[in-house]
């Protein structure tokens, strides 16, 4: 995990930010005059249908898709922006970190070594891992549930296990600004809910800027201090999630009729999309003894 500053490790927080963002594929537009803030110490959720943008500009944000107008900056505890731009592959990547999808499987490593990518931005060339590059590198196996398999080739593990390498890899990257695109994609409900349970831990102990793209409303709304919701490439609500997850943004974003309402146990939105069939009742009769 990224150190409190305070502790004179890893990186202080930082906000990312990006103004009037205009992104296209292949010269066709498909993200239109967007702004967004990631700043420290909160969790700023991506929502949205499929095509709707947001793991695009994610991309953008982490300089992984050109920008075709618009800006974005970086700014550290002094308060002052850099044009992200203008700093080097090793400066960016000691304070913005990716967790995308579309990592390939590395061949004939181990957990521990795919891990410990997470730690060459801080490395010198050619040299060996520190003292702290190692308990980094623990933290993170421990945080992600990957400790006791980092001697296990890679190649044996399955896709949910895999993503919580990777994701651990990120983490012991100890940045001030972490981007996750959809980082409980092929997870049981166990590491669903320790992943987004991680997120908070890096917001709320370590003052770390989260941008996070979501499909799962539910997620989003447990997880996240602000919403965007976008739609064919644009913003069309953002806010908190009460504000934004409501029966008229969601139905008109994903042309379906949803119900919506607060839990009176956890206090958070849930949204509930309506199917044209019923609920199957729990009691229902047979249909053996509906015949007879």
């Amino acid at each position: 995990m990224p150190a409190d500053a305070a502790n004179g490790s890893g990186s202080a927080p930082a906000a990312l930010r990006g103004a009037h963002l205009e992104l296209q594929y292949d010269r066709l537009p498909v993200v239109h005059d967007v702004s967004i803030t990631l700043a420290p110490g909160l969790v700023t959720g991506l929502i949205g249908p499929n095509g709707s943008g947001k793991s695009t500009l994610l991309r953008a944000l982490a300089r992984l898709h050109p920008v075709s107008a618009g800006t974005t900056t970086l700014s550290g505890p002094n308060g002052v922006e850099r044009p992200v731009s203008l700093l080097s592959s090793r400066e960016f990547a000691h304070e913005v970190t990716l967790f995308s999808q579309s990592r390939p499987t590395p061949a004939g490593l181990t957990v521990g070594e795919v891990v410990a990518f997470g730690r060459h931005p801080h490395r010198r060339r050619f040299a060996g891992l520190t003292e702290h590059d190692r308990l980094a590198i623990d933290r993170a196996l421990r945080a992600t549930g990957t400790r006791d398999m980092q001697a296990r080739a890679v190649g044996e593990l399955s896709g949910g296990e895999m993503q919580r390498v990777w994701l651990a890899a990120c983490i012991a990257q100890e940045t001030g600004v972490v981007l996750l695109d959809e980082p409980t994609n092929h997870l049981d409900l166990r590491y669903q809910i320790e992943i987004l349970d991680l997120v908070r831990d890096l917001v709320e102990d370590l003052g770390v800027a989260v941008g996070i793209v979501l499909h799962d409303l539910d997620h989003a709304a447990r997880v996240s201090d602000h919403l965007i919701l976008m739609n064919r490439g644009r913003v069309h609500a953002e806010g908190a999630p009460v504000d934004v997850l409501t029966s008229e943004h969601i139905s008109d974003v994903y042309e379906v009729p949803v119900h919506v309402e607060i839990d009176d146990r956890t206090g958070r939105v849930r949204v509930d999309a309506i199917s044209r069939h019923p609920a199957r009742r729990e009691h229902r009769a047979p249909l053996v003894a509906a015949r007879a």
